[in-house]
């Protein structure tokens, strides 16, 4: 099957999930959507290369989730709504990857979302809240 480019494509740092990575990377993705059952959860942190083995990776793949590489992974199709179900077994937090996807520290990327926040409320008086009516 052939693929039609999209202006999305080179976005730096974007990695959308289309139909090509749904294709691609169907056995990645279906690893990490098994993550929704507990059993599954507790196989891959016992052995993951063994788990790993249940289902169709490319070899790129399988060393890149065997590595704990969310950015690699995250390139190589995975939907990151089931990438996130990764950080249960790998026992590392959302603000983990999260700095990793940044090649950041989780302080440093902590202390960006906190930034972020400041003033928040402020502005929320002033332009008027969303949840508030």
């Amino acid at each position: 099957m052939s693929w039609r480019k999209h202006d999305y494509d080179d976005i730096p740092g974007t990695y959308v999930f289309n139909g090509e990575n749904a294709c691609t990377a169907y056995g990645l993705n279906k690893l990490l959507y098994s993550f929704n059952h507990e059993e599954n959860r507790k196989a891959f942190a016992v052995d993951p290369a063994a788990y790993a083995d249940k289902f169709d990776l490319t070899d790129e793949q399988r060393e890149a989730l065997l590595a704990g590489d969310f950015l690699q992974i995250l390139r190589l199709g995975a939907n990151i709504y089931y990438m996130a179900k990764l950080a249960i077994p790998s026992g590392v937090s959302v603000q983990d990857a999260g700095a990793a996807f940044q090649g950041i520290t989780t302080e440093e990327f902590k202390a960006k979302l906190q930034a972020k926040g400041e003033g928040l409320e402020e502005k929320l008086e002033k332009e008027g809240g969303f949840w508030n009516g």
